[in-house]
This record gives C-alpha cells, structure tokens and sequence, in this order.
C-alpha cells in the first residue's frame, strides 16, 4: 500500500489554500491596473514587486487582451505576446490542451470563462505548449475584476508551472502501480518493526490483509526460532546498511513455513535520516524443491551411470568372436539394445519402460511388412530400469539368434512374444519361433545364452531354452519388485 497519492493531494490542498489567498490580494492590486479603482498611487502594484511575484501573472481586460504579464509567465508560455494585441486574446499561450489530451482553443480557455461569467477559477489544470513544441504544466487560479458597478472590468491569472510536480506524481504512481502488482512482498516498516506498507505480492504470499497486517510487529512472520535474525537486520538498516537476497525462513498465516530471500534497505527522510525499513522477500520455497531435485537426479544420474557402465562393460566380457569384425557387430548390437531402452528410460523420467514398446522398439528391424514376422501380446506393465534393461538385452540376443540361425532367417518364419503376470507378482514372458529351419539343439552354451542366464539370474529370475525341432522355446520369469 502506497502513501504517494494521499500525500500528494494534501500538498495541493495546502498549495490551493496559499493560492487563492495570494491571487485575491493581487486582484484587489490590478483593479488600479486595469483602472477601475480610485486607490491612491501608493496601492498600485509596483512593476518589481510584479516581476518578483514567485508564479507567473498576467492581465487581460473585459475583452481578453492581454495588458501585462510578469517574466515567469513569459518563460511558461515560451514567447512574449504583444501588449495588447487583439490576436493574442484571452492568453499569451502558443497553444493549450486540456488534461485529455484535447485541443484547449484560446476562446474557451479559463480566462476566457471567468470574462463570460464572472466566476473564479481556482486550481483547474491546463497544459501549454510552446513554440518550439515543448509543453509545460500550469496550474492557473483566476479571479474577475469588477468595477463598482460590479461590472467585469478584466481578469487577472496567477498560475504555477507542476510539470515537475506532475511528473513526480506520475512516478510515484506508476512505482505505486508497480509494487502494487509485483509478485514479490514489498513490505515497509519503521524502526521498532511496526508494518506500515504491504502490498498485493505480500499478501499473495503470506496470507494477511493489509488491513489486518498494518500496525503490527513484522515479528509476526517470523519463526520462533528466527526472531535473533530480526535484531541483526534491523541493526545494519539502522546503520545504513542494506541486506541483499538472504536466504532464511518466515510464517504465512496459518502457521505454513515458507523458504524466502529476503532484501532489506533503509529508508530516510528528507533530512537522510535512516527512519525506516523496506523490506522485498521472494517465495523461493519452489526454488530450493527443485535444487534438492536436481541434487537427487544428479546422485541418482551417477548410480545408474554406474549401472549402466557396469553393463555395458560385463556385455564386452561376454562378447568373444572369431574375428574382430564380428566382436566389433556383437558389442555394437548388445549396446545398442541397451541405448534403445535408455531412451525409453529418459521419456519416463527414469521411472522405466513400458514392456510392450520396449518389446516393439528391439525388434522392430526383424517385424517386417505390417510386423507380421513378430506377434506381440501381452498386459501393459512397466518394467523398473534393471528388469527393462535385462528385458532388452535378453530380447536383442534372442532376436540375433533367430535372424541367424533361428525362424527370423527363413522368409515364412515368424516368432511369438507373449507375456503374463503370475499369482507371485513375477513377470512370464515366452518366445516362441516358428516357420524357420529345423533346429538342431547346440551341443554347447553360446555367448549369448550366457549373457542372458547370467543377467536373469542377477536380478533372481529364471530362463529355460527348449530347443524343439520347429524352433526355439524361451521361458524367462523375472521378479517385478
């Protein structure tokens, strides 16, 4: 909450006041300017004391010529009109607006009102803008001058240049407009803590109205266990000290415990003395949620690096061949099994892979035209990181096998990958080969039947090969937890 409005109405009103006081005094004066008085000499205006006046001041008889104006007015209008001249009636102004925006044309100017009507004008606000395009401000306060008929015989103008002041008063609006707004808590305070400001991001923040939250101690959102914090930084305001972003923890309403940075400077008055505080605190409770976040996935990126390193490194243990050709093709196969998941791994935030698209994505370059050479089915179950990646590898062997030796090698051959989960929560997943050449069961474990049965076995699962004429038979049964 801003005071800047309020305080800049009661300087005005203080401002008319003092005006108007100063603009009758003055019109009894020019009475004898405009000679409609029988004054003696000594009550004329001296044409000093004229130009001394601290606003501007012009002239106009009954019909609006201008017959004096002082320098101040002059150096507002930015020209200096003729004396007199009847194209320069009603104002010495080079053109004026209204606060709108609007056109202000010299016949319907205030001046002009109060030569019609006889009615003053007190604080009416005119914007002028002089040759050379620049514009100013004024304020004018207007007073008829009769004679003593009561007739109008002219009227004199006092009117203030406020382009400044306005200026000053659009600022502080739009800085009111601004913390009003603001996301952040801007809270102002005085020396003993007492709230004296609080805004909408404060109140979004914490909870409290201002009405209910000015005038209290700014000890009321701070943890019983923080209140030393206080002291310290009211110590340093009051020593001219500011507090940048420090992070602690303050008290919304009902008691819930927010994570906040919190800036502190001093505010002074006119005279630079520190008589109070201005306090911004940001809400970064999300903020630091998401650093421990990121901390975690960060430890949790090096354990399953480590996982994965370890994989890859027992799969080249295991991988042997005749040539360093097919070595290099077995470990560039196994691994690629094991990035194909990892991507999977990465679209569930490491949650895991769903067994079907892990299933369809290894054997996706064997399934052929409208993947008839591989029959999928099975329940929807997501498999954790390890079990996925033991799937993967064990399905990348099985599916090289088969496009060597196996039905995956012969045009007609197909294979069946079904799935079921058991009464004991394991996970039942069966290969089935048919179509291809007759199998001969080998006469030795390969490479890659080791590689599968010592993964399985890691996570305590169970695999069985059965060799059948017609084709291969594999059962793996694999724990889900």
């Amino acid at each position: 909450m801003s005071t800047v409005p309020s305080d800049a109405r009661r300087f005005r009103q203080r401002e008319a006041v003092r005006t108007s006081n100063e603009v009758d005094a003055i019109a009894n004066a020019a009475g004898v300017v405009l000679g409609v008085r029988d004054e003696e000499p000594a009550f004329e205006l001296p044409g000093r004391l004229f130009e001394q006046l601290p606003f501007a001041v012009y002239v106009c008889d009954r019909d609006g010529l201008v017959v004096r104006y002082n320098r101040r007015a002059a150096e507002l209008w930015g020209r200096l009109p003729k004396l007199g001249d009847p194209e320069e009636r009603f104002c010495g102004s080079y053109r004026m607006f209204r606060p709108d925006g609007s056109l202000l044309l010299h016949h319907q100017c205030p001046m002009a009102d109060v030569l019609r009507t006889g009615v003053s004008v007190r604080q009416q606000e005119v914007h002028i803008e002089r040759p050379d395009g620049s514009r100013g401000i004024a304020l004018v306060d207007i007073e008829a001058v009769k004679d003593r008929e009561g007739n109008i015989a002219g009227a004199i103008n006092c009117f203030q240049d406020i382009t400044e002041r306005k200026r000053g008063e659009e600022a502080a609006l739009r800085l009111a407009a601004i913390i009003e707004s603001s996301n952040d808590a801007i809270v102002g305070k005085d020396l003993n803590g007492t709230i004296t400001s609080w805004n909408g991001g404060t109140e979004r923040i914490f909870g409290y109205l201002a009405e209910e939250i000015i005038g209290q101690p700014i000890t009321i959102l701070i943890p019983p266990d923080r209140q030393e914090e206080e002291t310290v930084i009211m110590g340093r305001v009051r020593r001219g000290q500011r507090v940048e972003h420090y992070e602690t923890v303050r008290q919304c309403k009902h008691g819930r415990l927010i994570d906040i940075s919190l800036s502190v400077s001093p505010v002074r008055n006119a005279q630079g003395a520190v008589v109070g505080a201005s306090k911004i605190a940001r809400n970064i409770t999300e903020h630091k949620r998401s650093q421990a976040q990121v901390v975690n996935l960060a430890h949790e990126a090096e354990h399953r690096t480590k996982n994965i390193l370890a994989t890859v490194l027992a799969t080249v243990r295991l991988s042997h061949s005749a040539t360093s050709d097919d070595l290099k093709e077995l470990i560039e196969g196994r691994i690629g099994a094991l990035a194909k998941v990892h991507t999977l791994f990465v679209e569930s935030r490491w949650a895991g892979a769903e067994l079907h698209r892990l299933v369809t994505q290894e054997l996706l370059a064997y399934s052929g035209e409208r993947g008839a050479r591989v029959r999928i089915d099975g329940p929807a179950v997501m498999l954790e990181p390890s079990t996925a990646q033991t799937a993967a590898i064990s399905l990348h062997e099985l599916a090289t096998n088969s496009a060597k030796y196996g039905s995956l090698s012969a045009a007609a051959g197909y294979v069946e990958i079904t799935w079921s989960l058991t009464a004991g929560g394991r996970l039942s997943l069966r290969w089935v080969e048919s179509g291809g050449p007759t199998v001969t069961p080998p006469t030795h474990r390969g490479f890659g039947t080791r590689i599968v049965e010592n993964m399985i076995g890691q996570l305590k699962g169970e695999v069985r090969f059965d060799w059948r004429a017609n084709g291969l038979r594999c059962e793996i049964a694999l724990p889900l937890a």
